[in-house]
């Protein structure tokens, strides 16, 4: 396959490169640092990525292109004759939110889809026969909101609130390059357990101390997903015509926070109690804090219709696997 990444130095952005690469691939990296791109995948470990089916398969070097997302479309050179574009680009949202944070990871989601989206549209007219196939497009559980204990598969409505604004309209802008022609599926990703980066690495420090325990109560849902099925149904869209439309990026049993807590202090062979109230939460996130102190209970009904086969279905051994 011939795929275009952005966003490729996060953390799913990484591993989906490797796996690619080592699938065979030939992999170009769209990105605003490209000086910086091409020094990360210079040294990059590809290991973790490594073909299970083909564990000798020699990774392919990493093209990378220079693309400002907010202020301009991507390079045609960089979409004409893919097989898949895979956008993960977007501004962290674990910060504190204020004008200009807001700004910033609208801006980069938004703006960002627009401008590729305006790159496939000129590529498809400069080279009709060699169109992209298919835009797989990032998204988050955040659409849904907060949403308590209902189950929410695909074609549950959009919540309200910041992030499930953000999130709407981010699809909507990857959905436009459907009438163009081209497949796309948009990845609404839940919390992704991977133990350097993200929302586990963070509650790691207190539960390794033994003061880790519930926040808010604990009776929000987290929907969460091993860092290899984020992979695995990234990979899936990309070589599977029956994959389109959005897609819940999360495992089959979502926990509740307690439920979470619970879990990882048995993975951490320590004491999951102390709980945290949300107010402390509040006062020192401000507006961020509702990515903890509020749920939503996503399943992935699309992925299981379609027969992919979770590799880390259950929390304790999705856990034990990330932690070791």
């Amino acid at each position: 396959m011939r795929v275009t990444v952005t966003g490729a130095t996060g953390l799913v952005g990484g591993h989906i490169v490797a796996a690619l690469q080592t699938r065979g691939s030939e992999v170009t990296v769209l990105s605003r640092d490209a000086a910086g791109a091409r020094s990360h995948f210079a040294g990059a470990d590809t290991a973790k990525g490594a073909d299970v089916d083909n564990p000798h398969a020699r990774a392919k070097p990493v093209e990378v292109m220079q693309w400002d997302p907010i202020s301009e479309p991507a390079p045609v050179s960089a979409l004409i004759g893919r097989d898949a574009i895979i956008h993960l680009a977007g501004a962290t949202i674990a910060q504190r939110w204020n004008e200009k944070s807001r700004a910033e990871i609208t801006d980069s989601r938004v703006l960002g889809t627009r401008h590729l989206v305006d790159g496939i549209r000129a590529a498809i007219g400069m080279q009709p026969d060699a169109a992209p196939k298919m835009l797989l497009s990032s998204s988050a559980i955040g659409y849904y909101g907060d949403r308590g204990a209902e189950p929410l598969d695909e074609e549950a409505r959009g919540g309200s609130g910041f992030l499930a604004d953000i999130c709407a309209a981010w699809e909507r802008e990857a959905a436009v390059a459907t009438g163009l022609g081209v497949r796309v599926a948009q990845l609404r990703t839940g919390v992704v357990l991977d133990a350097h980066s993200g929302a586990l690495a963070k509650m790691l420090p207190p539960f390794r101390l033994g003061v880790g325990g519930p926040v808010a109560g604990g009776q929000q849902y987290v929907s969460w997903i091993h860092l290899d099925d984020v992979i695995g149904l990234a990979l899936t869209c990309c070589e599977d015509d029956r994959w389109s439309g959005p897609i819940n990026a999360t495992a089959p049993h979502p926990a509740t926070n307690a439920e979470l807590s619970r879990a990882l202090g048995r993975a951490l062979h320590r004491p999951s109690l102390l709980p945290v109230p949300g107010l402390a939460v509040r006062m020192l996130y401000g507006e961020m804090a509702e990515l903890v102190t509020a749920g939503a209970r996503v399943v992935p009904a699309k992925a299981l219709v379609l027969g992919y086969a979770f590799k880390h279905p259950e929390l304790d051994e999705a856990l034990a696997d990330t932690l070791s």
